[in-house]
Parts: structure tokens; sequence; C-alpha cells
């Protein structure tokens, strides 16, 4: 049955048929509330009649609503509307892998990126215990903006995730059923065995192969002569067909082919690991044989987390400089070839826990874990470390370091050329380019330095790390790195809306300056420059080419990919900052912050839903982070759910003291709901504490624009624009919306538009 155009589903209008397949029809759809394209999967009448087709198709729903990742299609909705079950995805536009295919084969420059795209989104899926069973060419999607998507779990398979205590969909499929695509059925699945994660590796190895070869790894002319080609028969060697194809490439497609599921990887995580090897020429597989009696799996892809070393000082009020070691050890591995290093806010999430080291290595993903102590008594520091393996729990490595204070880089050092020498791996010179500055010889000034990165990353209070770094620069002038510490500070305070922009931006700038001049070229200083660039000065020029710089010397820098999040949000260029801030993700995946980063870019491309699911990731990590509070409430109120945003704001306020953007978001919430007169008690109280503190003008006027009055908002817009205040660089936010049409309004975003620049700037 063909569904005719302009028929709805629900609030969802059907607009053109886009195709149909085995597990359904699917068309081009119109969501008249949020007045966006979707594409809508319907099930056929006569499958829907099928309880095993429908079954599957309702799996499908719950599998990729489970998840939230950027190389997997996202579901928006599902539902039954006159007997008609469909589902509501996210339109793609672009081509399959199979309808490239059709043009030849993939150099395999090409080839593995999309490759490792598709190992992240299938190892997010399998965190989740979904395994997918019909990976394929034609279920794997590359969009014209150049995103690789995986398509259809259809045939997934739901089973609980490790260590979770989620809810899961119980596996109906039995022993005996076969289900997939005979082309690219592992072993396993030909003989009708449960599927696991190594069954999608086969498969995996199967599409990979084809994409470099433009064939099917076993062929044949029947089902049963495939089916035998699969039990029995190794593919062709691809290096030895196609020139130029690295030796180790060909082994880790052979490695995904192995007929015994415990002989391949184990992991999706590992796999994508030995294909971006591949990509930076450290690849790292193991071709070598494994018994197939052993139980074992082969050995990963070694990777590592460090851990905040605890401090075991009598008045434990060290922990800034547990944090400061553990975090100089955490750089130093990270310049290790073929180490994969988890992130820094994600392993500090663990600090003060009592998980044991098999539930931390699980969580992220690592199969060694450092940990260590610190006590120091007067000028002597006595610090313990020991690599533990995750697997086992035995102990690889352990050391006791019993040293004056001042011999603290020297430990640092040691620790980690004894980590590395552990793992049988070379600590090598960071990448070309990238300049590695070394801290204060200055003791106090260090540790000033230290105290620093604690209120910035650990207690989130700017001007108390403000402080830290300028009392570093006291104590030694010419500490480059807190000086970078100080413009960092100073420009996020300012967007936080602390600091007054006249205060920010010629002090940012000097700071900045200095560091460049005393230590060249870091990607620090490129991040903090592309934020100020873009949020300040509105220089889209300087700040893209800032941000491109920054990601250049260290492809692994948070803020370098976050804060390029939030200069695309002010470019209004919202798919690029929606994938910017995925990147943050991906680097970060425990810590709250990158979710918060994708939820404020979905709240400004106004996928308001996506937001929420984004940020509620965030607040699973943190249920009382501000950025996540602050996303989710806004794109409640816009949604009109105002119970949920009031609840949200008020959080918020008590959690930040009542600051001045919280008291401002609330009053936004009433005067949106119609509650005009506890709107004016907050928008009167920022108006007194404007007398002796910085208020944004701009809060005030998303306030009165709210309360319908119009040309006052304007007004203080106007005034918060030639501050070169932050918060209106950001005109997509949705405080602005009362006015977003007003010729004022839409000047000031005409300028963004056209690429305002900063004044005596060449204008192009």
């Amino acid at each position: 049955m063909t569904l005719p155009n302009g028929m709805t589903l629900g609030p969802y209008e059907i607009v053109a048929p886009l195709g149909a397949g085995g597990m359904g029809e699917v068309y081009r759809g119109r969501d008249t509330r949020l007045k966006r394209d979707v594409a809508i999967k319907v099930l056929p009448p006569a499958a829907a009649a099928d309880a095993d087709a429908l079954a599957r198709f309702q799996r499908e729903a719950q599998a990729v609503a489970a998840l939230s990742h950027p190389n997997i299609m996202a579901i928006h909705d599902v539902g039954m509307e006159s007997h008609v079950s469909f589902l509501v995805c996210e339109l793609l536009e672009g081509e399959s892998l199979r309808s490239l295919l059709t043009r030849g084969a993939f150099p395999w420059q090409k080839a593995v990126p999309i490759a490792v795209a598709v190992a992240d989104g299938i190892a997010a899926a399998h965190a989740k215990g979904i395994v997918h069973r019909d990976l394929k060419p034609d279920n794997i999607f590359l969009t014209d903006s150049g995103i690789v998507k995986v398509l259809d779990f259809g045939l997934a398979s739901i089973r609980p995730a490790a260590h979770s205590g989620d809810a899961t969909v119980t596996l109906d499929t039995k022993p005996g059923t076969v289900l997939g695509t005979v082309q690219y059925m592992a072993p396993e699945q030909v003989r009708g065995l449960v599927a696991d994660a190594r069954t999608d590796v086969f498969a995996f190895g199967c599409v990979l192969y084809e994409l470099l070869t433009g064939t099917r790894p076993f062929a044949g002319d029947t089902a049963a002569d495939i089916t035998t080609a699969i039990l029995t028969k190794d593919p062709p060697s691809i290096a030895e067909s196609i020139s130029g194809v690295p030796a180790e490439l060909d082994r880790i497609i052979e490695r995904c082919l192995r007929k015994d599921p415990r002989q391949r990887f184990q992991s999706f995580k590992d796999l994508a690991f030995s294909l971006q090897s591949v990509l930076s020429g450290t690849a790292v597989a193991d071709a070598s044989p494994v018994s197939i009696d052993s139980s074992s799996s082969l050995p990963e892809a070694p990777s590592i987390a460090v851990l905040p070393f605890a401090d075991m000082s009598q008045a434990k009020d060290q922990d800034y400089f547990c944090e400061g070691m553990a975090e100089e050890i955490l750089s130093a591995l990270a310049g290790v070839n073929g180490l994969r290093v988890a992130a820094r806010s994600s392993t500090f999430r663990f600090k003060g826990t009592t998980q044991d080291i098999h539930e931390v290595g699980e969580a992220l993903g690592v199969s060694k874990v450092l940990e260590g102590s610190v006590r120091t008594s007067g000028t002597r520091l006595r610090v313990t470390a020991q690599l533990i393996n995750v697997a086992d729990g035995y102990q690889l490595w352990s050391g006791r370091f019993d040293r004056d204070t001042a011999d603290v880089f020297e430990i640092q050092d040691e620790i980690a050329r004894a980590v590395v020498n552990a793992l049988q791996m070379t600590l090598t010179e960071p990448a070309s380019g990238k300049v590695e500055p070394h801290h204060s010889e200055d003791l106090e000034a260090y540790h000033h330095y230290l105290k620093g990165r604690y209120e910035r990353y650990t207690k989130l209070d700017f001007l108390a790390s403000l402080r830290e770094y300028e009392l570093a620069t006291c104590r030694d002038p010419r500490y480059a790195l807190a000086r970078v510490g100080i413009a960092e500070s100073l420009v996020v305070a300012g967007v936080y809306g602390i600091i007054r922009p006249r205060v920010v931006i010629p002090r940012a700038e000097t700071e900045l300056m200095y560091a460049n001049a005393l230590i060249g070229e870091v990607s620090e200083i490129h991040a903090v420059n592309c934020l100020l660039q873009a949020a300040y000065y509105r220089d889209f020029d300087a700040a893209r080419a800032a941000a491109t710089r920054a990601v250049e010397l260290d492809p692994r820098l948070v803020i370098g990919w976050s804060w390029s999040s939030l200069m695309f949000s002010t470019m209004l260029k919202h798919d690029d900052a929606i994938r910017a801030a995925e990147q943050v993700i991906e680097l970060d995946p425990m810590s709250p912050y990158g979710h918060g980063i994708k939820g404020w870019a979905l709240m400004h491309a106004r996928r308001l839903d996506d937001a929420i699911a984004a940020v509620d990731q965030g607040l699973r990590l943190d249920s009382n982070y501000l950025l996540a509070l602050w996303v989710s409430g806004w794109s409640h109120a816009v949604l009109r759910r105002f119970d949920e945003a009031e609840r949200l704001f008020e959080k918020s306020a008590q959690l930040s003291n009542r600051s001045s953007w919280s008291v401002a978001d609330l009053g936004w919430c009433y005067a949106a709901a119609g509650r005009f007169d506890e709107a004016r008690v907050l928008l009167e109280e920022l108006r007194e504490r404007e007398r002796w503190s910085h208020i944004p003008a701009a809060r005030i006027a998303w306030i009165l624009g709210a309360m319908g009055e119009i040309e006052a908002a304007l007004d203080e817009f106007e005034r918060s624009w030639e501050e070169r205040d932050p918060l209106a660089s950001f005109t997509s936010c949705p405080g602005n919306d009362p006015y977003r049409d007003h010729p004022r309004f839409r000047s000031r975003v005409e300028q963004l538009e056209d690429g305002d620049r900063k004044p005596g700037a060449s204008q192009g």
C-alpha cells in the first residue's frame, strides 16, 4: 500500500515516497509542529499482520531510540495511526554505500575514514548492548555534508549492556533462526547461532573488503554456494591484488573475517583504533594466530586511563596538586604514538569513587589504568604509582618516589617513562609543529598554576582560577602557561557575563600575545583566540583560522573543538556546530561538558527535543551540571512546557547562587507563560544589581521582550551589542524570539551573516 501525498500520520504529513525495502516503505515527510523535514518509515499492512515482522519493526524503534551518536541515524518518534505503524527519523540527503559502489571501488584513503566512522557508530551501539546483525553497504549512508550514518537496526538483537542497570528488551530470536543478508553473514550466523558483537565485526570486514575491491569477499551463484564459501574459504588478499593498499589494512580485514569469533577483533573500539593507526601511519594490527582452544581474546590496541592521584597528606589540602600530577602524566602519555589515552574530564569523574579497576576500565574503554597517591610533608614529597591490567587486576608496574618537592617534574617524567616501558612502547617526541611548553621553575608559581587549573576545571570558579593564574605570573612573569590561563579565564568569565567585555578584550589579547612571544605557537593559544574573535569581535575569518590551527596542532584538544562549536553557533552554521560538539563527546565521553555543548548547538538549531535528549545524557553524568540545566530549561520553555522549564531554572538559580543569567532565564520563563508580575519582580532585581555588578543588557532584553515591551527590549539588546557582549553575539538564542523579525534585530543578524569584523580590520 502506497500512502498518498498529503496524508497525515499524527503531526506528520506525507510529502513523497523515497523507497521501499524488506522492512518497510520510506517517505519524505513534514513535521508540522517543528516545521522540519523528516523521513517516515512505514510497515506495510501485510508485514504489520505478521507478529514477527511487527516485533522487529518495534525493535528497530527501541534500538535506535536508545542511541545518540553522530554516525547513527537519529530517530525522532514512533507511533501508529489508522492501523499504520510508523517511525520518524532524521531525513538524510546523500547516497548509500551500495549506490556509491555502483561507480566503482573506493581508494583506501577514502574507504578507511568511512570505516572508522562506521566502527565508532557500531561501538556506541554495542556499548548499549545492541548488535546490528545486518551490516552491509545498503545500511551505511554518506550524507552530502560527508557524515557517515549507520541505518536500519530492524534486525538488531537487544541484550543487556555490561554493568547496566537500565531496563532492557528481551532477545526473542531463538538459536536456529537465520536473519540478515547472506553475503555479509558471519559463520556463526549462517549456522543459526546467537549473534554477538563479533558477528558485526565479520560483516564490517565484508563491507570494508567490498569498498576497497568493488567485489564481495564471499561469492556464489546461490545462497548455498555463498554460505559454503563463508564457512570454508578465505577471500583473496587485498594487498596482493590492489597496489598501494597498506599491508596493515589487509591484516585488519583478514582478522575481521576469521571463522572463529574468538580470533576476530573483540570490540569495535579496538577496531576503530587500529584503523585510525593505519591513517596515521602507526598501525598496530595483530595478525598472529590464536589457538581455537583458547578462550582469551587477541591483544587489544594499548589504551590507558590516568586516574587522579589520591591525597594522602595529613591536612587533605592537596587535591589541586594530585590532579595536576595526574594531568601532567596524562599529557606526557598522550604523546606516545599508538597509545590511546582517555581524556582528563572522563577519567577525573572516578576521583574518590569506590568502583574497582575493572569497572573503571570498562566504563572508559581502556585496557590499563594508572593510579597513585601523593603525600606532602614540608618540603618532602612521596609519590606512589601503579599500573594495573584491567582484564585480570594484575599489577604491571609500581613505583615509589621519596624526593624533595622541587623534584616534582622529574617524578612525573619518571612515571611516564616507566609506564611506556611497561607497555613496551616508545615515549616519542611531540607531533611535528606541536610545542610542549614547560612549567615555571618557581615551585610556588607552579602550585598557583595548578590551583588555577583546579578552580577552572574542577570547581568551575573562573574568578578564583583567574586569581591563581595572576599569582603565578606575579611569581614568574615569564610563565607562559599561566598567561594563557589568565586569557582563558577572562574570556570564559565574559561569556558567562561575570566580567565586562571592555575588561576582557584588551587584557585577554595582551596575555595571548605575551604568551605567544614567550613560547611560540601552541594549540591552547589558538583555541582561546578562537572564542575571543568569534564571541567578542565577531571576526569569523580570524576565529575560523584560529580554530583550524588549534585542532591541527592538537586534534585531541577538547576546548579546541568545543569553542569551534560555539563559534559556529555564533556564525549561524548550526550543522557545523553540532559536528564539532560531537567531536568533544568522542574525545571526552564521560564528561557532561560535551553533551552540554551539543545541546547548546542543537538548541540554537531549534532541534529542541534533540537538545533535551543530548543534555539529558550530560545530566545523567552530573545532575547539577549548569550548562545542561540551562539548555534543557530553555528548550522546554520554547516548547511551552513551562512547569518543567521553571523547575530547571529554579534549580540552576539555587546552584549558581542566583547568578544574573539564572534570574534572567526564570524571568523570561515567567513572562513567556504570561506571569508578568513575577517576571517584573525579577527584572527589577536585575536592574538593582546593575548598580553594583555587571549584568549583560541582553538578559534584561529577554525579559522585556517576553513581556511584549519590544522597543525597550531592543534598546537593551543594542546596548549589549555595542558593548560587544558575547551573549548578544548568539543571536539565535531563544530569548530573542519575541523580536526576532523586527528590522532592528534583523539588521544585526545580517551583520553576522555578512561577517561582522573587529573595528579597523579589513572589510575584504
